[in-house]
């Protein structure tokens, strides 16, 4: 018997298995980091990032970003089937290979063909164990292979059921943020009769979507690599805005929604802070725990502060306001930036660009001509109404 052969079967086994339980099963974030799955992530997705940016165009750079979390799951699944073969192989090698083989091939390779065709239950037959134990542990081989597959065909569906979930909010929020959702967006569509309400039951979808969040990207960090099918929107971007405007309605402006933009905050931050310690591989990300680069500069505040007040938003202007609003950005904006360099998603701005086309803008002219249309009396007739108008 080869002790040695033994003994690493035995050490890759376990390091598979505990790796597919922790990545599949657990329902929390594993803390060790020397894992299969954070070093395939960390020697595939770098690379990855650079071959990306090599493309000029920005359609086709994204496209090719998008491309990356689904075929990593696919790359993922293949390392631990290949990982089970070559530990399965180590064992039958250990053993003496005690298989006949009618071909006559080394011992070395015959391990592992008989390995490979017992994981994925082939069952060719062509070669027939000779003792009672590499029976057993063929046997043991071939169960491990169905619930491999059966965990695998389980795992798929759990992942893009929450993306799925995770996309649905992101989308909804287009239209009521712009694309891609800004603070003075969300804020400046909310600025109607009853707005305050909507803010709030808004707040309350963000502050649970924050959490579902958390709770399934802490459990499958592989979501935080899957894109949103439109350039313009991502699941970082998205809460960005949402703590943009949660920091607004709590540091400057009058609003029934500040109490519930409290806890939106305070949830979308532990959200942002937790996933961003995901990627903390050998150090800090760029950006974290130092100042970022002004997403807000004194001549963009005064804009934003500007189109606040055109809309009808009661805001503070005074230097307390301003103060209370950079303390909030300094304890989510380095961490958004982090996740916002590492996964290549850009961060949104304060203020929506004027030049972007908006659904919405058009829609919101097309409501207010009808608005600014005199009624007609009811009770008219078709001529009547037709010369009323």
């Amino acid at each position: 018997m080869h002790i040695f052969a033994f003994v690493a079967g035995i050490a890759l086994l376990y390091t598979v298995l505990l790796d597919a339980f922790q990545t599949i099963i657990l329902p929390r974030r594993a803390s060790h980091r020397f894992r299969i799955t954070s070093i395939f992530y960390m020697l595939t997705w770098r690379p990855w990032v650079a071959a990306a940016r090599l493309l000029h165009a920005p359609k086709k750079r994204e496209s090719a970003f998008s491309f990356y979390g689904p075929l990593s799951l696919l790359l993922l699944l293949t390392v631990w089937a290949i990982g089970l073969v070559a530990s399965f192989g180590l064992f039958y090698y250990a053993l003496g290979t005690p298989f006949t083989d009618p071909l006559g091939v080394h011992a070395f390779r015959t391990a592992f063909y008989v390995s490979g065709t017992t994981l994925f239950t082939l069952g060719l037959g062509d070669i027939v164990p000779q003792t009672g134990f590499a029976r057993e542990l063929i046997v043991v081989e071939a169960g491990l292979g169905l619930g491999f597959l059966a965990v695998v065909i389980g795992y798929v569906p759990v992942l893009y059921g929450a993306f799925s979930r995770r996309e649905v909010s992101i989308s909804l929020l287009d239209a009521r943020a712009g694309s891609p959702p800004t603070a003075a967006e969300l804020m400046r569509r909310h600025a109607f009769a009853g707005g305050d309400d909507a803010l709030i039951t808004l707040f309350v979808e963000w502050e649970r979507w924050s959490a579902e969040l958390l709770e399934s990207h802490i459990s499958y960090p592989l979501l935080c690599y899957f894109r949103s099918q439109h350039d313009n929107q991502s699941w970082i971007s998205a809460l960005t805005a949402m703590l943009d405007a949660t920091s607004l309605s709590i540091a400057m402006v009058k609003t029934d929604a500040a109490r519930q933009a409290q806890l939106t905050f305070a949830m979308s931050r532990h959200a942002v802070v937790d996933l961003s310690q995901i990627f903390l591989r050998g150090g800090r990300p760029p950006g974290f725990g130092v100042p970022v680069e002004a997403r807000l500069p004194d001549d963009r505040f005064e804009k934003l502060r500007e189109q606040l007040v055109a809309a009808g938003v009661t805001v503070c202007s005074d230097q307390a306001s301003l103060d209370r609003l950079a303390e909030l950005r300094g304890m989510y904006e380095s961490h958004v930036k982090a996740l916002s360099d590492y996964l290549c998603m850009p961060l949104p701005p304060w203020i929506a660009e004027s030049s972007l086309r908006d659904n919405w803008r058009t829609v919101a002219r097309l409501r207010s001509e009808t608005e600014a249309t005199p009624a007609v009396p009811s009770g008219l007739t078709h001529d009547d109404e037709h010369h009323a108008f």
